[in-house]
């Protein structure tokens, strides 16, 4: 069994959730008592949210690269960054390590593919729904991204940031996520992307009407995959 790295605390609410997964895909897979051999480095949230919203991206990917080596020198063999947002940073992070990081879109593209679905509405940070980063990857698949419109990506993100960061599940909240889903499917979607790892959190399959693909579910059983030689 390989071990991962993990890069968590972006935030801690959804990197419990990669812990628990990871370990229950290792015994569901291998039984008996076998639990996951990984490394995680939790990092302060506050000081990577202010990198964002300052615009410092370099910075932030300075950092975490930091981080990423040291799970390297401590016997990591990949790296999971376990949020989808810090993936615009991933070309910083690979510059100073030597193992490889396995991808949150791309982990994602092949679950939608294996669905045949073609066009798939997004939610997310505004960073992930608004910029190219995280779209261009999904896109490479042939996959069609849409995402809600300009005040709808403001609230979505308040959601992520003031509520589902701070391990607040509210239900309308809830309701408001529904109708924005609701809309990307008449607009065209033929499923939707869970483009931040809290929104797991908030959101079911019960709540949608088309498949759901919740990335930090998809990103924990994919690293899994990989550590165990799948």
């Amino acid at each position: 069994m390989k071990t991962i790295g993990l890069i968590g605390g972006m935030s801690w609410e959804s990197s419990v959730e990669y812990y628990r997964i990871i370990n229950e895909e290792v015994k569901k897979r291998l039984g008996r008592l076998h639990s996951a051999k990984c490394l995680l480095y939790s990092v302060d949230f506050e000081e990577i949210e202010r990198f964002q919203s300052e615009g410092k991206w370099e910075e932030a990917g300075n950092l975490l690269g930091d981080v990423a080596l040291s799970l390297e020198k401590g016997g990591a063999d990949f790296i999971v960054i376990c949020t989808n947002t810090m993936h615009k940073v991933v070309e910083n992070i690979e510059k100073k390590i030597n193992i490889p990081i396995l991808h949150i879109a791309d982990a994602t593209a092949k679950q939608i593919k294996k669905l045949n679905v073609k066009t798939i509405g997004l939610l997310g940070t505004k960073y992930t729904m608004e910029q190219d980063f995280y779209k261009n990857r999904i896109e490479s698949n042939g996959i069609k991204v849409i995402i809600p419109n300009d005040s709808e990506i403001e609230i979505v993100n308040k959601v992520i940031y003031n509520e589902l960061c701070l391990g607040s599940i509210q239900q309308s909240s809830r309701d408001y996520y529904k109708k924005v889903i609701k809309n990307l499917v008449n607009n065209g979607a033929e499923g939707i992307i869970l483009g931040c790892t809290e929104i797991g959190l908030l959101i079911k399959q019960e709540d949608s009407e088309v498949p759901l693909f919740d990335t930090a579910e998809i990103h924990a059983i994919e690293s899994v995959k990989t550590a165990l030689g799948e």
